[in-house]
């Protein structure tokens, strides 16, 4: 397992923030350019064009980049096929990673460098992807209405003293399947499907919409408890709207199964892999390690209110309120292997 101490980084991200050129100047690298890689990320632009431009000015080579939904790209994959331009893939979740290894459009891939640091758990078994930033699956309170001194597992919320009091996503939503697949890993089929029985029992109301907005219910007094990313709670802090600053305001952040002998907070991951047709393969490894540079990990984990991959680089400062945490150390791979079982189980059990 992983303790996170959190300190600044904000001098190594603005010298990542240094080397970068303006958005959209890759296009006119141009023939002299040593080069070119292709990007398909179901991440926003702003949230990783930065980093690449900083790659190709580095490197003097084209980067070309696609954004869309993680799903839409995933198909966009399939239906090229060996004619995709694509060279990588960066999307969001193992479970993701999986499915998109599951479809045949990733190969595997691996260098000296990335084996050495990304620690086994946050890369594929098999070498078709690695990760690029952590964030955990947590849970949220009112303050005003839950001590911290009630909470303690996941497990525990199955509590009856809960009944009408959580709010979550819907059963469809990859996040919470992943959640679900790890608690099959760590508990067992039965006691997961118990679980899951146990938590819809104490949902204040259906699952709708995203995580943001399960801390506004929260704030609003909805519920009194939310499981939501840690990433989305770090961005209502860092926003300059004064509504969602309140939302942040009103709402605290629980670390769940951090005793001695358990096994800690969930964490996922967003990740990169190499594509069946990838075309421009050296430009692609050189810009997966790039990625896992210390620059790059302080900026990326930075702007995106994550954790790093690398061990040894501080999280970003914006997440110095939620403090140090002890994670779950469980191979990522697991996700994926347990997501169908986990989709059926969260049928079973009632969660819409």
């Amino acid at each position: 397992m992983t303790n996170y101490k959190i300190n600044s980084i904000q001098s190594v991200a603005k010298s990542l923030l240094g080397l970068s050129v303006v958005a959209g100047s890759m296009v006119s690298l141009s023939a002299q350019a040593a080069g070119e890689v292709n990007i398909y990320s179901a991440r926003q632009e702003a949230l990783i064009q930065p980093a690449l431009d900083a790659f190709g000015k580095a490197n003097d080579v084209t980067v070309n980049l696609i954004t869309g939904s993680a799903d839409a790209l995933l198909r966009r994959l399939q239906v090229e096929g060996d004619a995709s331009p694509a060279d990588l893939f960066i999307t969001v979740d193992a479970g993701n990673l999986f499915r998109a290894k599951d479809a045949g459009v990733l190969q595997p891939f691996s260098t000296p460098l990335l084996d050495e640091v990304i620690p086994a758990n946050l890369k594929d078994r098999d070498g078709y992807w690695y990760g690029l930033s952590q964030r955990a699956r947590v849970i949220f309170y009112n303050p005003d209405k839950v001590s911290p001194t009630e909470l303690s597992t996941y497990e525990d919320l199955v509590d009856e003293k809960w009944r009408g009091r959580i709010c979550i996503r819907s059963s469809s939503n990859i996040y919470n399947q992943s959640l679900v697949a790890s608690m099959i890993e760590a508990n067992g089929e039965a006691a997961t499907l118990d679980w899951i029985k146990g938590i819809v029992a104490n949902f204040a109301r259906n699952p709708a919409g995203g995580d943001t907005d399960q801390l506004k219910a929260v704030a609003a007094g909805v519920c009194d408890i939310a499981i939501a990313n840690t990433y989305y709670y770090g961005r209502l802090g860092q926003s300059d709207d004064p509504e969602l600053r309140a939302v942040y305001e009103k709402v605290a952040l629980f670390w769940p199964n951090q005793g001695e002998n358990d096994r800690g907070a969930h964490v996922n991951v967003s990740g990169i892999g190499l594509t069946a047709s990838a075309s421009n393969v050296d430009n692609a490894k050189k810009l997966v390690e790039f990625l896992t540079n210390p620059e790059s990990q302080a900026w990326y984990a930075d702007v995106n209110n994550e954790y790093p991959v690398v061990e040894g680089i501080a999280a970003p400062a914006s997440l110095q309120p939620f403090g140090e945490f002890q994670a779950d150390s469980m191979s990522l791979s697991v996700l994926g292997d347990n997501n169908r079982l986990a989709v059926e189980l969260m049928d079973r059990g009632g969660w819409k």
